[in-house]
This record gives structure tokens, sequence and C-alpha cells, in this order.
């Protein structure tokens, strides 16, 4: 407890020296230290679609709540509650899902997204909501709401999961009871954000009445992956993180390590969301657009290493999944991880595919909706830690 209370306090200070005070959500909105994390300061009728102009059979809200920074400072954060349509009266199981990486725009947010039909996960959590599921959709910090995205900031990501599942069940229209069964679904940086939230809720939200975690391609070790992706298919998105990093820990000054052109890159993902990114950054190395390494620096490893999933125990079953020949997400980390959790106790499903990171998504989710079934039935967990 102390080491973990050591390290936040030390997050805390790299976040302090150059962070803007907590701003009020919305227009007009409270400001974001009054109230409760999971308390909804606005919502409004939108639409849930899979494909433009193609409606589904749902009801959904769009969302401001109240959730929590990585260094523990109240914030305000955006999200999408999906509930089906479908005449079912009473308790229904709730999703609250991590999305995958959509940039760094506000306009890549996914609850702007759902109404056009333009969210390629949307198909995914489709699955969710056919089974009769509700499902919470965050669009983590920065993203929809004020401030800038705090991509791959564990902590972050892991309360605003967690937060719009209370969001959900205390939005009256819904339906939602709180003592429905809940699960956590993500995958990549939604997967690092579910496992964060598996982690987190103990400590943060334990009154959620959790049956289980499903994560897949989850980035669990920061340090690793990056360098894995340095001069790959990935290195844009390590740019990315790098630019996350630095909106959930301003102190870095990230910009005193890029050089023109690394600036420039920045200022483009800034702009315009993760395909256009992951483009603009193919194959470059971090040597070509820094003039000295920010890995090197003990801030960044301490930030970084404030992201490393494992340290800690989830207190309910685990279902990890990764590619064998993921391009992103290093295959041994995603082994490490369920390694560290099983060594733990927890109960971890494991499963691999001979795929790469995008096809994993699509191949995976089936698996991982139905273990989720049998959590959310409280089906016995059995883990195969030791296969």
């Amino acid at each position: 407890m102390r080491i973990r209370t050591t390290v936040l306090a030390a997050l805390a200070a790299l976040a302090l020296a150059s962070a803007p005070p907590a701003a009020a959500a919305v227009s007009g909105a409270p400001a974001a230290g009054t109230g409760r994390p999971g308390d909804i300061v606005t919502s409004a009728p939108t639409a849930f679609r899979t494909l433009p102009g193609v409606p589904t059979a749902t009801r959904a809200w769009h969302i401001t709540y109240r959730s929590t920074t990585a260094t523990g400072r109240p914030d305000v954060v955006s999200g999408t509650v999906v509930v089906p349509d479908d005449g079912e009266q009473g308790p229904r199981p709730l999703l609250t899902w991590g999305i995958g990486a959509v940039g760094l725009s506000d306009e890549c947010a996914v609850s702007g997204r759902f109404p056009q039909g333009t969210s390629i996960e949307a198909q995914l959590i489709d699955l969710a909501l056919r089974r009769g599921w509700a499902v919470a959709v965050t669009d983590y910090e920065g993203l929809g709401a004020p401030g800038d995205h705090t991509y791959t900031a564990g902590r972050s990501e892991g309360h605003a999961v967690l937060d719009a599942a209370r969001a959900a069940q205390r939005l009256p229209a819904t339906g939602l009871s709180p003592d429905a069964p809940v699960g956590i679904m993500g995958y990549s940086q939604g997967g690092q954000a579910a496992g964060w939230a598996a982690e987190l809720h103990a400590s943060y939200a334990p009154e959620l009445r959790l049956k289980g975690t499903a994560a897949g391609g989850v980035p669990a070790d920061l340090p690793t992956t990056l360098d894995y992706n340095d001069g790959g298919a990935g290195a844009g998105l390590a740019l990315m993180a790098l630019t996350g990093q630095d909106a959930a820990f301003p102190a870095l000054r990230l910009d005193a390590y890029l050089n023109d052109r690394g600036r420039g890159y920045v200022d483009f993902m800034k702009r315009n969301c993760v395909a256009l990114s992951t483009i603009a950054g193919l194959f470059q190395h971090m040597s070509e657009v820094t003039v000295r390494d920010p890995l090197a620096a003990p801030a960044w490893q301490l930030a970084l290493r404030s992201s490393y999933l494992g340290t800690r125990s989830p207190d309910r079953p685990v279902y990890l999944y990764q590619g064998l020949v993921d391009e992103l997400i290093p295959y041994r980390v995603g082994e490490a991880l369920r390694t560290r959790w099983c060594a733990q106790g927890v109960p971890v499903e494991w499963r691999d595919y001979p795929l790469d990171h995008v096809t994993t998504a699509l191949t995976g989710i089936p698996a991982a909706l139905d273990w989720m079934a049998g959590r959310l039935a409280d089906a016995p967990a059995r883990g195969n830690c030791t296969a």
C-alpha cells in the first residue's frame, strides 16, 4: 500500500506542474469536483447504429458523467448507454465496454459515431445487445469532453469504464438495476481499460455486482509494447501513446523531446482519427521524431510503469485472448499478464489465435461473449492457468 501511495503521489506531482484546473464538462454543467464518480451530468437520447442509415432495435442515450483522472482528480467523461428495445421487463445484465483506439480528436469519439453508423466496433457491441444485455460505452477521458485524450493512461481508462457502469445504472430511463450483474469487456486499448477496471473494481467501485472481465489484445506492458512498435506497423500508435501519457501527466513535457517532424506528427494526430494517424506514422522510428529519447527519462519511465497491469489481483474471473502473430501487441505481453494474474490466484481462462491484431478481435469476440454469458449466469469459472 505504501509503494502504491508513493507512486500515485509522484504521478500527481507530474500532473500538477502544468495541469489546468478541473473544468466544467459541458456548457452550463456543474464543475467536475461536485458529486460522486458515476453521477450523471447530462443525458440526451441518441441513436445506436451499426451501419449508416440502418436503425437497430435499441434505445440509446448520450451521457456525460463524473469520473476520476489517473492522478485522482475529478473529471467529466462522455459516453453512450444502449439498451435493447425488446419488450423485456425487469433487470437485465449490463456490460461496460472499453472501446479500442479511435484517435485523439474529439471527432473520433464513438458517442458521436454511433448515431452515424460509422463505428466499426458497433457491430461487435451489437452481438452483446442481441443477447438482451445493456451496454455502456465510455469515450474515455478527453474524447467528446473537455481536455486532451489520455490515450493508454490505464488508471484513467479503468475509472472511466467502471464509472460508465455506475452512470448507466443511475440513468432512470434505462430501467437498469444497481443489483443487476455487470461484466467488463474490451479489446486493444479497450483491453487495457478492461484490465484496469478489473484490477480497480474492489477498491474503486465495489458496489458493482461484477461477474467477470473479458479482455483481448491487452497492452499490459507499455515500455515493451512501445519498443516492439518502434519502426513497425504500430509506430504511429506508439507516438499517440506518448501523446496520451503527456495529456495525463503534462509535466512530462513531450514537446521538449520532439523535433519539428515529431511536433508536426503530434499536431496531425490531435486533429485526426486512428486510421490516418496510423498511416502517417507507419514504420517510423522514435529517433526520427525526437531530439532525445523520452523512454530513457526517469519521469517517463515512472508514468509508463503506472499503467503496467498485473501488479494487483482482479477480484473476479478473467478471460484473456491474444493473437499469436499480433503485429501491434507482442504475444509475450499478453502471455506474461496471464502468468502474473494466475500467480495471484485469479481464475484466468486463456485463449490464443494464430492471427493478427484485428482478425483476432473479430474472430475472438463470439467465444469471449460465450464466456461472459456463463459468468453473468453465475456458472463456475474453470480457468486454465495450469494448461
